[in-house]
């Protein structure tokens, strides 16, 4: 892969501190070739809008299409977790993560600059009613074992310890194939060798699939995406948000209407009708039960996510009961009014938004 790299400001003695430790671990782009791209980041070539900034297409001199993401020169609240996207991802490498190719630090810019995913994101395809009709269960399938390899990557087989604490339909990319990219690590945190969880007062993640004990305690472990994950697993077979599902005709969170077609021995009704014809029922059972797994209220009860993906490739597993699983969504708002400000992130095209409500 030809990655420009702009050698004046990776030997400028007049560099900062934040751009000497970047450089260190990842290619630098020129400003010039990233405006050029993207055609001086015009409106056509935007792909969304958040929080830290805007996201653009872009193609390079050679051809290659990009994704840019642009920190936003008034989003003071962004700085730290761009630093820690660039120096995180730049370390991690697997099939199922989106790349991180290069960034730029210039001129009071600072852009990430990431492999281009023609497909979008997972959420702009499985909550439209025409795009989830043609995600057919081999697909969902496919995309629910790469996005469980990927995380086992980050929890176990990586040299670091990640925990990306923002699991959700919009941060998985889809490339040209449908494969499953995990994407957006600005809130990720890594753990060492012997560290089992970490508390935080600041609470940040997306309403629907924040743990219970993150979301009132501000405890996070790999145990915290694991009830993500469920959570993302179940929204895959419905095709329906858990954050949304409870304002629907079911009353209830996704969640707990699972359990409850569970207990009845209904599982299959929860199904998204649109994969009747090519589901195999088996299957969507066995990913109902673990899913069920996975949103369990303790998060000891809640599997790994080595376990997670040998009971995904096995035929032959017994699965351990599922007991009930955590809140419905409508606690968290509810709990997080304690504080003076309620924080919910949600992403658009791979960029991290925050709105922050008041008490």
């Amino acid at each position: 892969m030809f990655i420009y790299v702009d050698k004046q400001a990776m030997n400028s003695l007049d560099q900062t501190d934040e751009e000497k430790t970047v450089n260190a671990d990842l290619p630098m782009m020129p400003l010039s070739i990233i405006m050029q791209s993207t055609s001086n980041f015009s409106d056509e070539s935007k792909l969304g809008k958040g929080g830290f900034g805007p996201v653009y297409k872009g193609i390079l001199p050679d051809g290659r299409p990009i994704a840019v993401k642009r920190l936003s020169k008034t989003s003071g609240q962004g700085v730290e977790e761009f630093k820690n996207e660039v120096i995180l991802i730049a370390k991690l490498q697997h099939r199922n993560l989106v790349r991180l190719l290069a960034c730029c630090i210039e001129q009071n810019e600072k852009l990430l600059v990431y492999e281009y995913m023609p497909n979008s994101s997972l959420d702009f395809h499985l909550f439209d009613s025409l795009k989830g009709a043609q995600l057919d269960w081999k697909q969902r399938l496919n995309i629910i074992n790469g996005i469980a390899k990927g995380l086992l990557y980050l929890h176990e087989d990586s040299r670091l310890r990640v925990i990306h604490r923002d699991m959700k339909a919009s941060n998985i990319l889809l490339d040209h194939e449908m494969n499953p990219k995990i994407s957006d690590f600005g809130l990720a945190r890594t753990f060492g060798e012997d560290q089992r969880e970490a508390n935080t007062i600041r609470v940040v993640g997306t309403y629907g699939y924040m743990a219970p004990e993150y979301a009132m305690e501000g405890l996070f472990s790999v145990k915290s995406d694991v009830f993500s994950f469920g959570v993302l697993l179940l929204e895959i077979i419905t095709g329906k948000r858990n954050g949304g599902f409870y304002l629907s005709v079911h009353g209830q969170s996704l969640l707990i209407y699972a359990w409850k077609l569970w207990c009845e021995k209904k599982g299959l009704e929860l199904m998204d009708p649109v994969l009747e014809k090519s589901c195999v029922a088996s299957e969507v059972v066995k990913c109902i039960h673990i899913g069920l797994l996975c949103v369990q209220e303790d998060a000891a009860d809640r599997p790994t996510m080595s376990n997670v993906v040998r009971m995904l490739a096995s035929e032959t597993v017994t699965l351990p009961q599922p007991t009930h699983p955590a809140f419905s969504v409508g606690r968290v708002a509810t709990e997080r009014e304690s504080s003076s400000n309620t924080s919910v992130n949600y992403s658009v095209n791979e960029v991290t938004v925050t709105e922050v409500t008041p008490r």
